[in-house]
């Protein structure tokens, strides 16, 4: 059976990071001034390019050395798309995954979304957070990053992450995660909340296709498909039986 794997923040939740929406979640602790659905827009990051920089630094800095866990080492040799951009799938080993929102530890240069939409036609490189230093965090940020006032196209770094104002394109690999999902024969949800359209995206496909799913999650989001099981566990308690 083909079975696809589709995880979120649930996942690496049992690594150390909290979830987005929970409640010591990044997307519900914001920068002193702006919301997570401020900060984390390209919007930002054009116009107050340090303060989006230092909001992502911290984030990166708060699991750098955290590895894989359990879980992820079980999705090793799986048919995976994750949201989470810790890249941890790809520490325990999956050499084949979509990371579908992209890899805080990775960078792009600033570029046009059109010019995205062609595989392979913008670099993938690893982000300089390495490099930062703490003590002069503004100054070496903004050095890193290319950056004198605001970010210039083709010239500026910009972290590997799909913006709240971005959308899918061929750099997130959409077209190979569409594929996926219309192959599959089974689809497994893990630690999701269902509220990025990569999922609606998948519950559609599904759907149309008759695909039989697994919701997997402690307190499971309860969707309008007839053809689906519920596990109510964390994510480390499905892989003890399956």
């Amino acid at each position: 059976m083909n079975t696809l794997y589709i995880t979120g923040a649930g996942v690496s939740a049992e690594s150390g990071i909290p979830t987005f929406r929970g409640e010591d979640g990044f997307w519900t602790i914001g920068s002193k001034n702006y919301t997570p659905q401020e900060m984390a827009t390209r919007e930002m990051y054009q116009h107050k390019p340090l303060e989006f920089l230092c909001w992502y630094y911290h984030r990166f800095a708060t699991y750098r050395s955290l590895g894989p866990n359990d879980v992820h080492r079980w999705l090793a040799d799986k048919n995976l798309i994750t949201q989470n951009i810790d890249g941890l799938d790809g520490k325990a080993g999956n050499q084949d995954y979509i990371a579908i929102h992209g890899r805080l530890d990775k960078v792009t240069l600033f570029h046009d979304q059109a010019l995205a939409d062609e595989p392979g036609n913008i670099q993938i490189l690893d982000a300089p957070w390495q490099h930062i230093d703490e003590e002069n965090l503004s100054l070496t940020l903004m050095e890193q990053f290319h950056i004198i006032d605001t970010p210039k196209l083709n010239s500026s770094f910009k972290p590997y992450v799909l913006l709240f104002d971005e959308y899918y394109t061929e750099l997130y690999q959409i077209s190979q995660a569409q594929q996926r999902m219309i192959a599959a024969d089974k689809m497994v949800f893990i630690g999701t909340s269902f509220s990025v359209n990569i999922t609606q995206m998948a519950l559609s496909t599904a759907a149309q296709r008759d695909i039989p799913i697994e919701i997997v999650d402690p307190e499971p989001v309860k969707i309008a498909y007839k053809n689906t099981r519920y596990f109510k566990m964390k994510a480390g308690e499905y892989i003890q039986n399956h």
